[in-house]
């Protein structure tokens, strides 16, 4: 993959997106793994929730977005999103778990 000062057109430009979207698809799947498997540790709904774990979580890749010049907004955006996803999905197992 070029680097993006090195592209010489959109099609070097989509090219490389697609290789970092796929990459960016492979991490969202290999997290929500590790999402899965928290729920066996969790002993409540309030821990599946986890509220001070979110906004920590939150503020600590805001962080990371400004130190890596990416928008401390738009990764909150995509954060939030993720988490409430994933705690969703966390809450749905955890349920499961409780059935037995």
């Amino acid at each position: 993959m070029k680097e993006s000062s090195q592209c010489k057109n959109m099609n070097d430009i989509r090219e490389a997106i697609d290789i970092i979207d796929e990459d960016i698809v492979k991490l969202i799947a290999k997290r929500s793994l590790y999402v899965k498997e928290a729920s066996k540790f969790k002993k409540d709904e309030e821990a599946v929730k986890d509220k001070e774990r979110v906004e920590k979580v939150i503020k600590s890749k805001k962080n990371l977005a400004k130190r890596v010049n990416a928008s401390p907004e738009l990764v909150e955006s995509i954060y939030r999103t993720m988490i409430d996803y994933f705690i969703k999905e966390e809450m749905k197992e955890w349920k499961k778990k409780q059935q037995f």
